[in-house]
């Protein structure tokens, strides 16, 4: 059985690749950013909390910011598609962070659900 510190050890030393994809999920709570390889197996993750953020520091832009290039560091891209998904204050952030740290990306995707005229919404509060 791993120790916590081992399994950070071992995750720290992602597989190296250098044609990806990279897929941005900003919610209104986090940052998560996914580092794939074209096939669509995950390599490496990072997140807002996992870079030591806590709380509502975890939604803000700097944390978005840290995590893209944390991924991004680790895994050691060259060209790469993004698919960004969410609304959070992250998200751009980190497609600013992802631009700067010298990837070259093919497309940016927006890839955030949007429902045509889904489900029906809760009903009206009374006060």
């Amino acid at each position: 059985m791993l120790t916590r510190n081992a399994r950070f050890s071992l995750r720290k030393s992602a597989r190296r690749i250098t044609k990806g994809v990279i897929h941005v999920q900003a919610s209104f709570n986090n940052t998560i950013i996914t580092v794939t390889d074209p096939q669509g197996r995950v390599v490496f993750w990072s997140s807002a909390g996992t870079c030591g953020f806590k709380s509502s520091r975890k939604a803000s832009p700097y944390a978005g910011q840290r995590t893209a290039v944390d991924a991004i560091r680790t895994v050691g891209l060259q060209r790469a598609e993004v698919m960004a998904k969410g609304a959070g204050s992250g998200r751009d952030a980190a497609l600013r962070a992802i631009a700067k740290s010298g990837v070259r990306l093919s497309c940016i995707r927006d890839v955030t659900p949007m429902p045509h005229n889904g489900c029906r919404p809760p009903k009206k509060r009374r006060l």
